[in-house]
């Protein structure tokens, strides 16, 4: 059966909801200090804003994807926008850090729904060897929403309230309802029996992971209740992960996550590539805002306008990168971008030092991050779908996405104990005077070498994570039109894909 789609104005209304919960993603980094002292808060409770949101989002995107498949990608993508838009206002007037974590953890749950059906809809109306313009603008809006996060918020925070950071996108989401009601088609749907042992397995397996790693240094990695102490619940996080990948392999039915996805080398490097870069962006933020805020005494717009390069350079090459990833290797693109991402949080880290008289060489970094992003998400992201088949969009969808979820729940866990040890092993007095301090805002001179030092150390966490995704990419293999595992036979192409362009 032949159908006539508009991918195009389907994919810009779809993007314009993307764009908002990746914005939330990071949004909320430049905020923490004001949160802390609106809500009377530590550092630990603080991250649980951010890793609450992620914990919720990564966790069922495995079967949000598949949703999108059996009850068709455009239903699924306005419930999640409304759950989204819901919970930003029920963030807004929360009145407890306890009340403002929940919030963002349903805030998460509608990220969820959303998400997956953004790339499902690329998949499964744009054909292979034009699918890399798609991913390009799908690329160019994860990179510009995850660095303009912290540049719209340090504005709001500053001019209205750290509230309004939640309240801006009560408008944007409905205007983003309005937009995908009327542009995105329905698609045809396909029928799926859901795993729920494999929820269960993988909701545990996660919680007990995440929980376990940022909580650690809270407990000083001993007991946490009763029995149950900090190792116990990483160590049984890892084996339930661990179940549920066996039960993946040999239980009967429809498994939650198809294990032949990962039979496509790219498929596999892909993921593992978008699991790093989850990683590197998400603890990239917080010590640069902590650094910025806390040592050089800057305002949350001011420390904000110091990313504005990293938003400049990746929004105005992607266009360009959406040319290229269809004619060049995406493995020399990914590959030099991550590397060009690992070495901007090492020049970050050379350059943290606690002198307010530095701070315009700051921007030199953060040109470099925005020039690197812009190489980096669009040939994942396009790599890593090319050769779905329309059945499997909503499942390979989910796989992607729930995999850079994932990324940046264990990025925001990981950064947040590594602060809390660098900060203990760094300042005069440990770890709490560091926490005291952040209540009062701006540092004491004499706490400001220690705490540069231990947000100096911290950005070295990112920049790994980005080698490591500079090596996967490196082994990624050339792409051939509609060859493969999964790809989709020309026959099968939606007409008119291309009328759009």
């Amino acid at each position: 059966m032949t159908h006539t789609y508009k991918p195009w104005p389907a994919l810009w209304a779809l993007v314009v909801g993307f764009f908002m919960i990746l914005v939330d993603t990071t949004i909320v980094s430049v905020a923490n200090p004001r949160i802390m002292q609106g809500l009377g808060a530590d550092i630990n409770s603080v991250i649980w804003v951010t890793s609450a949101y992620l914990l919720a989002y990564a966790v069922p995107l495995l079967v949000t994807g598949r949703l999108g498949d059996r009850f068709g990608p455009k239903r699924i993508y306005l419930i999640g926008l409304v759950v989204f838009t819901l919970a930003s206002a029920w963030c807004g007037f929360a009145g407890s850090i306890e009340i403002l974590i929940a919030a963002r953890a349903v805030q998460g749950l509608g990220a969820a729904l959303l998400t997956p059906q953004t790339m499902a809809v690329i998949t499964r109306t744009f054909p292979p060897h034009d699918r890399g313009r798609a991913m390009s603008l799908w690329g160019a809006t994860a990179s510009v929403a995850m660095l303009v996060g912290p540049i719209l918020g340090g504005f709001l925070v500053d001019g209205l309230g750290w509230e309004w950071i939640f309240f801006v996108n009560v408008p944007v989401g409905i205007v983003g309802f309005i937009v995908a009601w009327r542009l995105v088609p329905d698609l045809e749907t396909h029928s799926h029996r859901f795993d729920i042992p494999g929820v269960v397995l993988w909701a545990i397996g996660m919680f007990c992971l995440v929980f376990g790693i940022q909580e650690g240094e809270t407990f000083n990695w001993g007991q946490i209740w009763g029995p149950v102490s900090v190792w116990g619940l990483i160590i049984t996080g890892i084996v339930v992960l661990g179940v549920f990948v066996w039960w993946q392999r040999q239980g009967r039915g429809e498994p939650l996550l198809p294990l032949q996805l990962f039979g496509d080398r790219n498929f596999s490097l892909a993921n593992g590539a978008i699991a790093m870069v989850g990683v590197a962006v998400t603890a990239n933020s917080l010590p640069l805002v902590f650094y910025y805020q806390l040592v050089l005494g800057f305002s949350p717009t001011r420390a904000a306008l110091q990313l504005v390069p990293m938003a400049v350079f990746s929004g105005g090459l992607a266009p360009l990168v959406g040319r290229l990833v269809d004619r060049v290797n995406a493995r020399y693109l990914a590959t030099a971008g991550l590397l060009g991402m690992a070495g901007s949080m090492l020049w970050y880290s050379l350059w943290l030092v606690p002198d307010e008289t530095l701070w315009w060489r700051l921007l030199f970094p953060s040109a470099l991050m925005g020039i690197a992003s812009a190489f980096t998400w669009s040939p994942i992201g396009a790599t890593a779908t090319h050769n779905l088949a329309p059945a499997n969009a909503g499942a390979g969808s989910g796989v992607y996405n729930s995999v850079r979820q994932v990324g940046s729940v264990l990025g925001s866990a990981a950064i947040a104990v590594l602060i809390e040890a660098r900060l203990a092993a760094s300042l005069p007095g440990g770890a709490s005077a560091g926490s005291r301090a952040e209540a009062a805002g701006r540092l004491p001179e004499a706490l400001q070498p220690g705490f540069s030092s231990a947000m100096s150390t911290s950005m070295l966490l990112p920049a790994s994570a980005a080698l490591v995704g500079a090596v996967l990419c490196f082994f990624f293999a050339p792409r051939v039109a509609n060859r493969g595992w999964g790809a989709v036979p020309a026959a099968a192409e939606p007409a008119g894909a291309d009328a759009a362009h």
